[in-house]
């Protein structure tokens, strides 16, 4: 994907209010059998709602751990969190119990992932997965979950929402897939959506339709959204502000605008002039 640098016409105004989610000083190691690896060391950020942040950094920059520790999605053993918080309403979710933490998450936080085949169930018709999220966390009656995942599979975008409620994940593109994987994410109204790499696994086509997808309903439902990514083409596109991370550090934060502008650090810059423009001819 290519793609030139925002304007001050396509930047929006920055979200005001109290952030929804901070997260502060945050690391995390990976305990090996053999050595220790601090994916995430002394992280700090925050969103508001109506805002969408763009995490970015390469491979291994500990983007994704950090957006895994926002629900303690991450492996445990080996991973082990050894600092900072992440307070979402003024909680502390590095403090909650797996039972206090499974009511937040789907409901007032929820994730999008890469790869919808590793998070779909198999076995299982996705209009039914898109209803479970709301049976589990609202208890709503069968018929009454059935009509709110047709109707979040219609929001999505997914044609005859009727016949793909009783279809399996196997029997639809990868882009169909990931559409249920927002419906599924966005079928119990979170305030705040984290999506981690969501467009990697799909052509540049659907990309543009996912992306465009994501945006629309961010703002139709109000939401915070982090957004996961190595590509500073979907950032210029889709955010308001931007985190830098390299070898689990932030190295640089700020406005779109001004990031890309005037980038203050070297690995920054680095990243801008590697990736591709759209030159005129």
């Amino acid at each position: 994907m290519t793609t030139n640098r925002p304007t001050a016409e396509q930047s929006r105004p920055p979200a005001a209010g109290t952030p929804l989610l901070e997260i502060k000083n945050l690391s995390v190691d990976f305990r090996l059998e053999t050595s220790v690896v601090h994916a995430v060391r002394g992280v700090s950020f925050d969103v508001r709602a109506g805002e969408t942040l763009a995490v970015v950094g390469e491979s291994g920059s500990g983007k994704s751990a950090t957006a895994l520790s926002v629900l303690r999605l991450n492996p445990s053993p080996p991973c082990m969190y050894t600092g900072g918080e992440i307070r979402f309403e003024g909680r502390d979710l590095l403090k909650l119990s797996e039972k206090e933490l499974g009511r937040i998450r789907g409901r007032d936080i929820a994730m999008v992932f890469q790869d919808p085949m590793t998070c779909l169930d198999p076995l299982q018709r996705v209009g039914a997965q898109v209803a479970e999220v709301l049976r589990h966390h609202t208890g709503m009656s069968r018929a009454a979950a059935k009509e709110a995942a047709l109707a979040a599979l219609d929001e999505v975008g997914i044609p005859d929402p009727a016949l793909r409620y009783r279809q399996y994940p196997h029997e639809l593109s990868g882009g169909l897939r990931q559409r249920v994987m927002i419906a599924t994410a966005l079928v119990a109204r979170p305030r705040v959506l984290i999506a981690d790499e969501p467009t990697t696994a799909l052509d540049v086509t659907v990309q543009r339709q996912i992306l465009d997808l994501l945006v629309t309903l961010q703002r139709k439902h109000d939401m915070a959204v982090v957004l996961i990514t190595h590509d500073l083409a979907v950032v210029a596109e889709t955010a308001d502000r931007v985190v830098v991370m390299n070898q689990g550090r932030v190295v640089e934060t700020g406005d779109v605008l001004d990031v890309f502008d005037r980038p203050a650090d070297d690995y920054t810059r680095k990243l801008l002039a590697a990736t591709p423009r759209l030159e005129a001819a």
